[in-house]
């Protein structure tokens, strides 16, 4: 079955490299990100692993946890991460959920059902879709499904961007426009009527267009 944005997070057992978890009770009742890759060993993965480690105090800051997969066991997860810190520059600092048999990988909807064999003899291609950000929020539904091409490395400082725009969103009746960064303008949401706005936005707004109005982001 499709996963959707605002479809409950499957939840789900694993080993990981920092020990057995079961994900909604790993979740908490924060925020969390689960970013997958097809293979260990693989170059843009490492790159990517190494970059989270270091956003990782951003997240922190942001009540939100990381965790990645791969498609091999936690003991190659363990060795992979040694070739990870020296390369990079930073130790990966959140589990990692080994998937040698596809499981997550099958409940996230990241690879056809019906694929099968042994991790270790199956290539990166195989698993090419396995390539997919979930942002996850403490109500444990699915808030953001980005997958990308196993040649195109992933813009984790977009994927921060993007979180701090659902958790403003979700606190506040704004939406936020293009290319928009904290502390920027944002949208006050068609559902919210003048009047009602003049109550939530003491401070007024700009309204090029009356669907259109522009207020600072709130605090």
């Amino acid at each position: 079955m499709s996963l959707r944005i605002g479809d409950e997070a499957p939840d789900f057992t694993a080993e990981t490299t920092e020990g057995t978890i079961n994900f909604h009770e790993w979740i908490d009742d924060g925020w969390a990100i689960l970013f997958s890759h097809p293979k260990d060993f693989t170059p843009v993965c490492t790159t990517e692993l190494g970059y989270m480690a270091g956003l990782k105090p951003e997240f922190d800051k942001r009540n939100c946890k990381i965790i990645g997969l791969s498609v091999d066991s936690v003991e190659d997860h363990k060795a992979w991460v040694g070739d990870i810190k020296e390369t990079q520059g930073h130790a990966v600092n959140y589990p990692l959920i080994g998937d040698s048999d596809l499981k997550v990988a099958k409940l996230y909807d990241m690879i056809h059902p019906n694929a099968s064999g042994k991790a270790k003899e199956r290539t990166a291609a195989d698993n090419s879709t396995i390539r997919s950000v979930f942002i996850i929020g403490p109500d444990k539904l699915i808030k953001l499904i980005l997958t990308y091409p196993m040649s195109t490395g992933r813009n984790f400082d977009e994927v921060l961007r993007v979180l701090d725009s659902i958790q403003l969103t979700a606190k506040y009746q704004v939406a936020t426009p293009v290319n928009w960064k904290h502390g920027e303008d944002v949208i006050i949401v068609p559902a919210v009527s003048d009047k009602d706005a003049k109550q939530k936005f003491p401070g007024g707004w700009e309204a090029p267009k009356p669907y259109l109005r522009i207020v600072k982001q709130p605090d």
